[in-house]
C-alpha cells in the first residue's frame, strides 16, 4: 500500500524489506550550515537538524552515508537511485557516500538542474557569479540490469521552423528531407531507382523493396533535380532526447506552489520518475518534504512511500494527495507517532482489524466471512480476533473460546498442554466479567486467552479541540466580482487546543458536505486567521487543526451571505 509515515528515515527503513524499491529520489537537508535550512519548524524536523549538525561536514556526511547505505540495501538489482544536492557539500557526496557505497562503475550521471531563481548575493557584495543551479547524481544498483527509459523534449518553435521546413503536397504535414545515399554498401543498396543510380562513390541507404515501400507510403520526396531524399514528418518524431543539462523543469503555474521553500517543481519530479521506473513500480522518497515525489509518483500509477520527520511535511503532503485523488486512485495510508481514538473507534471494521493485527505483528485473515469470527494469526499460527468495542463482556471470551476449539482442536490442546496462549482478543478495553473469565479458565481450566489493549500496540491520543469565530468585515462590499456581483469579506478565526500543541491550521473555502472530502485551499496558516470574499449565497466552510503528534479536527462553518452574513 502506498504509504506516507511519519518518523526518523533511518529507523524506518530498517525494518523495511530488502530489495523492495525500484527507484529512490531523496533531497536531503543541504549542508548549507545556515539555520534557513529549518524549513517546517516543528519539533521532529529541529531536532533532525540538530543531530545532522553536531559536527561539521565529516558529521554530516556520516549522517547522510548511514541512510544512502539502507537505500542500497532496499533497491532492486534493477533500481536506480537520484540524490540532489547543491554545490555545498556535491564533491563530498559523491566520492565518500555514492561511490563507496554503489560503486564508481554505477554512475549514470551527474545531472545539472537550472532553477527558476539564483542564489547572487550580489546585493550584498557577493564575490561570485549568481548560482543557479543544484545537482542531481544518478546511480544504478547494477548498471547491468538498471532500468532506463529516454525522456524526450518538444522540439522548439524555431527548429521546427528552421527544419521541419517542408509541406507534404498531398496531407499538408510538415517535414525535413534526409539524404537517402550512404558512404558504404549494405547488401542491396546500388541499384537504379527513378532512372538514377547512387552518386559516385556512394550507395542507397536502403535495400530497393524497402525503397519501393517508402514510395508507396509516399515518403520519398524528389528534389528538382530527381534526387530522393526521405520525407521525415514532425508527427512521427519523438522530440529532442534530454540530456545531463536540465533547463525545462521549473513550475508552471503559480498554484502549483504551497509556500513550501524547497519545493520541487512536478515537472523535475516526472522527469526523474518516468526515466528510471514503470507504471506499478515502487518510489521511495525518505525525505518527502513538500510531497512532490508522491504526488508525481500517484499521478503516473507508481507505488510510493515517503517518510519525513516533520509532522508538517507529512500532512501537508496527505493534503496535496488528497486534493489530486480521483475514483481511480489507489489508496495510502498515513502512519504517525500517535493515533487519534475516534478515527480508529470508527473506522471501517475491516480495515481496523487488517491495520491493528498486521501493528500486532500478526497476519491478516484476507477473508471476511466463514472465519468463526477469527481475524488473523501471530506467526506462530496463533488466532486473533479483534473487536472495534470497548469494555468487552464475558460472552465474547465463551464465544472465542468455543471458535478455538472448533478452529483447530489439535493446536488448541497442544497450546493448553504447553502453558502457552490458545488465542488473542484485541479490543479498545475490557470489562470486569470478561477479565474475571480469563482468569477463571487460567486457574481451573489450565487455558490461557490473552487480553490486549489497543493502546498496547499503538500509542493513541485525542485529537485536537477546534472552535470557528466569523466577523462580518463590511456592509455590501462596493466591489464587484466578475458579473458586476457583489462581495462580501469575511474573517475567520480558528482556535485550535491540543496537549502536544497546535502546529498549523488549513482551509478549504468550497469544501463539499456531500463528498465529505477537504480539498484545501490554503494548505499552511500559523495564525489561524484568514479573510475571504464571497458572492451571496450559502457557502461551507470547513478548517482542519494539526497538531505536533499530527493528529486533527476539522469543523465545518456554514454562512449565509445576502445583504448581511448569518451563520448557519
Amino acid at each position: 500500500m502506498n504509504q506516507l509515515i511519519l518518523g526518523d528515515n533511518l529507523e524506518i527503513m530498517r525494518k523495511m524489506d530488502s530489495e523492495s524499491i525500484d527507484l529512490i529520489y531523496l533531497d536531503p537537508p543541504f549542508f548549507s550550515n545556515r539555520n534557513y535550512e529549518v524549513i517546517w519548524g516543528d519539533k521532529g524536523e529541529v531536532r533532525s537538524f540538530e543531530d545532522r549538525w553536531s559536527g561539521g561536514v565529516d558529521h554530516y556526511i556520516a549522517w547522510l552515508k548511514e541512510r544512502v547505505a539502507e537505500m542500497h540495501r532496499l533497491l532492486k538489482p534493477t533500481g536506480s537511485i537520484y540524490l540532489h544536492c547543491d554545490w555545498h557539500a556535491d564533491a563530498y557526496i559523491r566520492v565518500f557516500i555514492l561511490d563507496k557505497l554503489f560503486g564508481e562503475n554505477n554512475f549514470r550521471n551527474k545531472i545539472t538542474w537550472k532553477r527558476a531563481t539564483t542564489h547572487n548575493d550580489s546585493k550584498q557584495g557577493a564575490k561570485h557569479f549568481g548560482r543557479v543551479c543544484d545537482y542531481i547524481f544518478l546511480y544504478n544498483k547494477d548498471y547491468r540490469l538498471a532500468k532506463f527509459n529516454t525522456i524526450f523534449e518538444d522540439y522548439t518553435k524555431e527548429y521546427i521552423e528552421a527544419s521541419y521546413n517542408k509541406i507534404d503536397s498531398k496531407t499538408g504535414q510538415h517535414f525535413k528531407a534526409s539524404d537517402l545515399s550512404a558512404a558504404k554498401p549494405g547488401g542491396d543498396t546500388y541499384y537504379e531507382w527513378n532512372g538514377k543510380f547512387p552518386p559516385k562513390n556512394r550507395y542507397w541507404a536502403y535495400s530497393k523493396d524497402n525503397m519501393q515501400k517508402f514510395e508507396d507510403e509516399g515518403r520519398i520526396y524528389y528534389s528538382t533535380t530527381g534526387k530522393p531524399y526521405l520525407k521525415h514528418f514532425i508527427e512521427d518524431m519523438p522530440g529532442v532526447s534530454i540530456d545531463d543539462l536540465w533547463l525545462n523543469c521549473n513550475f508552471k503555474t503559480k498554484s502549483e506552489r504551497i509556500g513550501y521553500p524547497t519545493q520541487k517543481p512536478e515537472a523535475l519530479m516526472t522527469r526523474v520518475i518516468k526515466s528510471a521506473s514503470n507504471e506499478g513500480d515502487t518510489v521511495f522518497d525518505p525525505f518527502v518534504g513538500g510531497g512532490t515525489t508522491v504526488v508525481v509518483a500517484d499521478k503516473l500509477k507508481r507505488n510510493w512511500i515517503g517518510i519525513d520527520q516533520s509532522v508538517q511535511a507529512v500532512k501537508v503532503s496527505e493534503m496535496r494527495l488528497n486534493n489530486e485523488q480521483n475514483l481511480f486512485s489507489a489508496p495510502f495510508s498515513v502512519t504517525l507517532h500517535r493515533y487519534d481514538y475516534d478515527t480508529l473507534r470508527y473506522k471501517d471494521a475491516f480495515e481496523f482489524e487488517k491495520f491493528i493485527v498486521e501493528q500486532f505483528g500478526g497476519l491478516a485473515n484476507i477473508k471476511q466471512r466463514s472465519d468463526l469470527g477469527l481475524d488473523g494469526k501471530t506467526r506462530e499460527g496463533i488466532p486473533i480476533q479483534v473487536k472495534r468495542s470497548d469494555n468487552i463482556g464475558r460472552n465474547v471470551i465463551d464465544n472465542f473460546h468455543s471458535a478455538l476449539m472448533r478452529y483447530d482442536k489439535a493446536l488448541y490442546e497442544r497450546n493448553k498442554a504447553d502453558s502457552l496462549p490458545i488465542g488473542f482478543i484485541i479490543a479498545f478495553s475490557f470489562g470486569k466479567g470478561a477479565v474475571q473469565e480469563v482468569a477463571r479458565l487460567k486457574n481451573e481450566e489450565n487455558v490461557t486467552i490473552k487480553l490486549v489493549n489497543v493502546e498496547d500496540i499503538i500509542p493513541i491520543a485525542k485529537k485536537p479541540r477546534l472552535t470557528v469565530k466569523i466577523n462580518d468585515l463590511d456592509s455590501p462590499s462596493n466591489k464587484r466580482g466578475s458579473g458586476g456581483v457583489s462581495l462580501r469579506e469575511i474573517e475567520f478565526i480558528a482556535i485550535g487546543e491540543s496537549d502536544a500543541g497546535v502546529e498549523f491550521y488549513s482551509w478549504d473555502f468550497e469544501y463539499n458536505e456531500e463528498e465529505k472530502k477537504f480539498k484545501a485551499s490554503i494548505m499552511i496558516d500559523k495564525e489561524g486567521r484568514q479573510q475571504h470574499k464571497f458572492k451571496p449565497g450559502t457557502h461551507s466552510i470547513a478548517v482542519k487543526a494539526v497538531d505536533n503528534e499530527g493528529l486533527e479536527a476539522i469543523e465545518v462553518v456554514k454562512v449565509k451571505v445576502n445583504g448581511v452574513v448569518e451563520r448557519g
